[in-house]
């Protein structure tokens, strides 16, 4: 979290799914970093066998999610397009 944190833009929002970990965090460097952070705790172990398998039958379109897609070689510059504001989510293919 304190590397997200320093990374971010100023007036970045940064977003955590989860619960905190119980780390501390230094209120006055959030501050005038100038992020805010929002988040909340997500149940993503009981849902998320059934949203693969809606997704690998088709039920659901990915796509609607996903605006881009690439190779899975090319994971480490997934970010570039979104950081260009090109993209929203990128799909990895394997």
């Amino acid at each position: 979290m304190h590397e997200t944190i320093a990374l971010a833009r100023p007036g970045a929002m940064v977003g955590y799914v989860g619960v905190p970990d119980g780390g501390e965090r230094d209120g006055q460097k959030l501050f005038f970093s100038q992020t805010a952070m929002q988040g909340g705790p997500a149940p993503v172990r009981r849902f998320l066998p059934q949203l693969i398998d809606l997704v690998l039958t088709r039920k659901i379109d990915a796509g609607r999610v996903f605006n881009l897609a690439l190779p899975i070689a090319d994971g480490a510059d997934a970010y570039r397009p979104r950081d260009e504001r090109r993209a929203i989510k990128t799909l990895l293919r394997g």
